[in-house]
């Protein structure tokens, strides 16, 4: 059974949250050659300069906060702090301190996700992708998530809309070429042109808001298509209330008259993006 509040006591189970829950368990030096790593790891890249600065310090200091790990059946699994072990490793220390706790494969996967989200070392396709593994792998709602990661519900439903991306428009986002706010831009895009979107975003280098205006541009153009292929006639106001509607809502809207009624559809993509969608109307 999931619990509610999952992050909460997660200063007793992570270095570094609090000097007091830190000093509550025996810290010990473990051998670097005892250690594996984490088999629950979210983040998929540990290079580049920030990590070339840990080993630095690494190698001045040493390694100043203890790892948190577990028993495994030859050595030990790290539940949290591979960055540190792997720094170590690269600047030639030979132990260093660690915590050891008693910990599920449910829990070790829970505190590694969550670690990582707390501390932000996550780019915004891994934290996606970790929400989701929750959710999946675990039944937590977002609600939980939310709960346990410190983050509104909404955000949660947002971050997770960026799965709904093509591969190539995920990868732009993880190595920094462009940032979230592009993609959630893109994902508006009422026609199947979003792989050529995305390529003049690159190309262009567009800021967020110019990616915005851009894809207002082409819904309003689909609408307009769409309108020539009807009989009936549409108060063309209605093309750009609806592109402010869905500019707003960060979906897909249409205004479609019968008469002097009609009705306003919002598009959805996901219950995560149904769910989102209701709390932002219901708001």
């Amino acid at each position: 059974m999931i619990r509610r509040g999952l992050g909460r006591g997660l200063g007793s189970l992570i270095p570094g949250v609090s000097e007091q829950e830190q000093s509550s368990g025996p810290v010990g030096e473990l051998d670097v050659t005892a250690l594996k790593p984490n088999p629950f790891q979210p983040r998929r890249e540990m290079g580049g300069a920030e990590f070339d600065e840990l080993v630095a310090s690494v190698r001045r200091h040493g390694v100043l906060q203890p790892i948190v790990v577990r028993r495994a059946a030859s050595g030990y699994e790290i539940v949290a702090g591979e960055r540190r072990w792997r720094a170590a490793q690269a600047a030639g220390i030979m132990t260093l301190p660690a915590i050891v706790r008693e910990l599920s494969d449910q829990e070790m996967l829970e505190l590694a996700l969550i670690e990582n989200l707390r501390r932000e070392d996550l780019d915004a396709i891994e934290r996606a992708t970790a929400y989701r593994r929750l959710i999946d792998e675990f039944g937590m709602t977002q609600e939980q998530v939310s709960e346990a990661v410190g983050g509104s519900r909404p955000s949660i439903a947002n971050s997770l809309r960026l799965l709904d991306l093509p591969s190539e428009i995920q990868s732009a986002i993880s190595s920094g070429r462009i940032s979230e706010g592009h993609g959630r831009a893109l994902l508006m895009i009422q026609s199947g042109e979003m792989l050529e979107a995305w390529r003049v975003v690159e190309e262009k280098g567009l800021s967020v808001r110019e990616t915005e205006e851009m894809v207002r541009s082409m819904n309003r153009k689909v609408s307009r298509e769409t309108l020539r292929r009807r009989p009936r006639k549409v108060n063309p106001q209605f093309i750009d209330l609806a592109a402010q509607l869905g500019s707003k809502y960060s979906t897909n809207v249409s205004i479609v008259p019968i008469g002097k009624k009609g009705t306003i559809q919002f598009s959805y993509y996901s219950e995560a993006d149904l769910e989102r969608l209701i709390d932002l109307l219901m708001a």
